[in-house]
């Protein structure tokens, strides 16, 4: 049964890398059909937004007390770092880079958590951690280097690598934020009601910046895509993650995260004929490794 259980979880967790790294390909998929970042953002969180407030009145009829409005507080403020500014920013950045680089950026985010922490926490950074954080920026050199040698655009590849980096830095601050509340009031309340906050930040943002006739007035690739985000790249990875984590652990479910470039780089050179070169590779054995070393230092 134990076997059972661990099988199981690990299926989970595998299942929730590929549909985070799906993500990415999704988005590009739909810009080819004219729809902009705000637009597309809008309709992902309009999908999801029913799934998140089920969650939520699940997630709270099993909780041991209620959420006070200090509690609120806080799930708006992680709603807007972790799911709706980081989401926004890096929905921008893929308009300019390849899904393989948006993701080995993002992936980074560990390395930030490790920084802001040594900044504004007052922990220690070993050499070691050093070293580490060395190889994944070195590593994210060789990507944007790869990138820059097949578009030659290097405003471009610049531009959506600084939204995408900023876009790790605010899931980072997600993070730190989460670490705070996440014992006491739970994952899966925190999980919902914050993701809930960033589907109406979504939503206010688009009706403030669009058109409302713009919502419906896509064509119906967007939709489908859209739709397909909502699911497979939102909602289920993070039922699946959490599942994960019941079952195994966090420790072993955030291995399985280091899935998630090379997933990125096999799925952008069969759906968006991205190309794979050696220093892309290469940068990416380094990321990981890099992230792999922090997670064992700082467990």
């Amino acid at each position: 049964m134990i076997l059972r259980g661990s099988s199981a979880g690990l299926g989970f967790a595998v299942l929730g890398a590929v549909g985070f790294s799906f993500k990415a390909i999704l988005v590009k998929l739909a810009y080819r059909h004219g729809v902009d970042a705000e637009t597309l953002l809008a309709l992902r969180m309009a999908f999801s937004l029913p799934f998140f407030l089920v969650m939520g009145v699940l997630a709270s009829r099993s909780a041991a007390s209620p959420l006070s409005g200090g509690d609120w507080g806080w799930m708006a403020g992680l709603g807007f770092f972790g799911y709706y500014l980081a989401s926004y920013l890096d929905f921008l950045g893929l308009d300019y880079i390849s899904a393989a680089l948006e993701r080995l950026i993002l992936f980074s985010y560990p390395t930030i958590v490790i920084v802001l922490s040594a900044l504004f926490l007052g922990k220690r950074i070993t050499a070691r951690t050093v070293w580490a954080l060395a190889l994944c920026y070195l590593g994210i050199g060789f990507a944007v280097g790869h990138d820059l040698r097949i578009s030659g655009e290097f405003g471009d590849v610049v531009l959506g690598s600084v939204l995408v980096f900023a876009s790790a830095v605010s899931y980072a601050l997600y993070l730190m934020g989460n670490g705070q509340v996440v014992g006491r009031l739970g994952s899966a309340r925190v999980t919902a009601f914050a993701s809930t906050f960033a589907c109406v930040f979504s939503l206010v943002q688009f009706f403030a910046l669009r058109p409302a006739e713009a919502l419906f007035a896509q064509p119906w690739q967007v939709y489908g895509l859209s739709l397909a985000m909502a699911v497979f790249s939102t909602v289920a990875p993070v039922w699946l993650v959490s599942e994960a984590i019941r079952r195994l652990g966090a420790g072993p479910v955030s291995l399985t995260g280091t899935l998630g470039p090379a997933i990125t780089i096999l799925l952008g050179w069969l759906m968006l004929d991205e190309a794979i070169g050696l220093a892309q590779l290469a940068g990416t054995v380094m990321v990981v490794a890099g992230v792999l070393v922090m997670a064992r230092q700082r467990g």
